[in-house]
């Protein structure tokens, strides 16, 4: 049997392997013809269409690759592990994780990677390209696996959940983290304290207590954050937006943490207590101040007469006494005040306001005192 013969009775053989696949199946008639043509197995009367086919054909090394990939045939294997790779391109990306070696170069900035298409995804952070773009709002994004998630935010899809109180989270990472929660697992340590977080991106906000950075800038009056979120509140004195009120006197705030804050006024809730003396606070910078009584700390002093304070809101009261200034007037009777609070709680005359509620027998009052009073002479 010559050597075209037996090409083409065992690409034939492939072909009937490969039948439940109609694509290799013409992919390995394609190239046995090839092969005919090849070795001028065709006699005479070989068209000009038949040598087309010729051209058009794929290569055997094509077909072989085909073949490989229904049969789950590996025939590239690595030295060091014994891992096995149908491909020998797929066994010199593998073979970098052991040599470390990275050929890749970015351009732009220098980075270096181990593969050409961690590469091309990297580089769209200077070229600013986002391809990958969501069907539901329009928002584009620079990598697929980002979208993937993104698109979770319209379908409601969480499909990660924790075993130990079935809480379900939209990414795995989000979940990773979560479940520090019950393990008490804190990875992240601060080099410089020894602090220790449970999720990378607290330590990097934490650092910047230490190196005083502040990387987010508002554009309004060019003061600056070391947080986000605390730009986005920040910019609301410029908007006028105040998007959190309260139920129960419908007084509007910025942040949901002054609303939290602001809803003590009414449950009368006093979460901060002092060690020493017992006494509760609504507010953690209360409670600061007041420790400075027991330590008879005064950082704050006036420049005027050298007198010094536990609190700054203190100095700023003392040095009206220096400047005269009483800047805050009554527009019903306009008696001046020198402190903001002095002037709310006067007001409280004129409109009959008594935002201050007893959760025992509903009474209210105009003022917190008024209130604490009641609380000592008839529920204690």
């Amino acid at each position: 049997m010559g050597e075209d013969m037996r090409r083409q009775w065992s690409l034939k053989r492939v072909s009937v392997r490969l039948l439940d696949c109609r694509k290799t199946s013409e992919m390995v008639d394609t190239v046995s013809n090839s092969h005919l043509i090849d070795g001028r197995g065709l006699t005479s009367g070989e068209t000009n269409q038949q040598l087309d086919i010729e051209k058009k054909s794929i290569s055997k090394t094509k077909l072989l690759k085909k073949l490989q990939r229904h049969t789950g045939e590996k025939p590239y294997e690595f030295d060091q592990g014994g891992k096995k790779f149908a491909y020998s391109r797929a066994l010199n990306e593998h073979k970098r994780i052991h040599t470390r070696e990275k050929p890749f170069g970015c351009d732009h900035c220098g980075k270096i990677f181990a593969h050409s298409g961690t590469l091309a995804v990297h580089q769209r952070i200077h070229t600013g390209e986002k391809p990958y773009g969501c069907d539901h709002c329009g928002k584009i994004f620079a990598h697929s696996g980002t979208l993937a998630v993104h698109q979770r935010i319209h379908t409601g899809e969480k499909p990660y959940g924790c075993d130990h109180c079935g809480k379900k989270f939209a990414q795995s990472g989000a979940l990773a983290a979560h479940q520090r929660i019950h393990t008490g697992e804190k990875p992240f340590g601060c080099d410089q304290c020894g602090i220790y977080f449970t999720q990378l991106v607290h330590l990097v906000r934490h650092k910047r207590i230490h190196t005083g950075e502040k990387p987010y800038g508002c554009e309004q009056c060019g003061m600056i954050f070391t947080r986000s979120g605390t730009l986005n509140v920040h910019k609301r004195v410029h908007t006028g937006e105040k998007p959190y009120s309260c139920d129960q006197c419908g007084k509007r705030f910025t942040s949901s943490r002054n609303l939290v804050t602001h809803m003590r006024i009414h449950t009368g809730e006093k979460p901060y207590g002092c060690e020493q003396c017992g006494m509760l606070f609504t507010h953690s910078g209360t409670l600061n101040v007041h420790k400075r009584v027991h330590t008879r700390e005064k950082p704050y002093s006036c420049d005027q007469c050298g007198k010094r304070f536990t609190s700054s809101q203190n100095l700023v009261t003392h040095m009206r006494i220096h400047t005269g200034e009483k800047r805050v007037g009554c527009d019903r009777c306009g008696r001046i005040f020198a402190k903001i609070a002095k002037l709310v709680a006067h007001k409280r005359v004129h409109s009959g306001e008594k935002p201050y509620y007893c959760d025992q027998c509903e009474k209210r009052f105009q003022h917190l005192g008024s209130l604490s009073e009641h609380r000592r002479k008839h529920h204690t």
